[in-house]
């Protein structure tokens, strides 16, 4: 890969940054990366991305754009209410940098496509809005062997954590069953402030960058939680576990229907 004079301008100044460099700016135009979700932890992580140059975004979700999204769902506009969110973020993000080639996917992440689907990916970001998706993208990546960085968010509250297979814990590490149902009830019934997703989605756009740089810290054994109302950040340590039924010495294929 040869940069042009326009692309070396447009990135300038990660070039710039030792740990980054040509080398390090081809390996982020090279990469593939899986967006579950396009809403307000998507369109955050999707726009830093996609100014930062990565190669290919393919982004999936099966939602359209409403009024109610806009308080925090960045990527969509009042020009695109009742679009398909992933045509709506494959817009904003095309516009912002062409460089970037954009996928969109309009339909439901399901136990019987997300493996066909993340196949030729090199990291999956999670950015739904449900327990069941989350639960079904970590079985997948593990099984797989893809990195995952999953984001979550709530009220005033965010978190971000990172899954390299083979390597650290996985999400049932954390997790191991879903919640019954309604036992954590959704941002439509408790509200959530509008920067939070920015925010997560930042953290997990930085995850997905120093992935591919192999740079930093990961957060492969750590959840990183965020509270906005107490402006702090707390890390908890998340083990390995060895009776974990993903990624545990005694695997099962637990693939959970979205």
């Amino acid at each position: 890969m040869e940069f042009t004079e326009e692309q070396f301008q447009r990135y300038s100044r990660q070039i710039i940054l030792p740990e980054v460099g040509e080398e390090g700016q081809k390996k982020i135009g090279s990469a593939r990366v899986f967006l579950v979700g396009a809403g307000g932890l998507g369109s955050s992580v999707g726009y830093y991305l996609t100014a930062a140059g990565i190669g290919t975004i393919t982004i999936i979700d099966n939602d359209k754009v409403e009024l109610s999204n806009l308080q925090r769902q960045i990527a969509h506009t009042i020009k695109t209410l009742g679009m398909p969110k992933a045509e709506s973020a494959k817009e904003t993000f095309q516009s912002l940098n062409p460089d970037v080639h954009v996928v969109a996917i309009k339909q439901r992440l399901t136990k019987e496509n997300i493996l066909d689907l993340i196949r030729d990916y090199d990291i999956v970001i999670d950015c739904s809005d449900n327990f069941p998706t989350r639960f079904l993208v970590n079985d997948a990546c593990v099984m797989t062997k893809k990195i995952l960085v999953t984001g979550a968010v709530s009220q005033f509250e965010g978190q971000v954590m990172a899954v390299i297979p083979g390597v650290g814990p996985c999400y049932r590490c954390l997790f191991e069953e879903p919640p019954v149902p309604d036992a954590f009830p959704s941002s439509h019934d408790v509200g959530i402030l509008g920067v939070v997703p920015g925010v997560i989605g930042i953290l997990q756009a930085t995850e997905v960058l120093k992935i591919l740089l192999g740079k930093g810290e990961i957060l492969k054994d750590t959840l990183l939680i965020y509270n906005a109302l107490t402006a702090t950040f707390r890390k908890v340590t998340v083990p390995k576990r060895p009776d974990c039924s993903v990624c545990g010495d005694n695997p099962k294929e637990l693939l959970i229907s979205s």
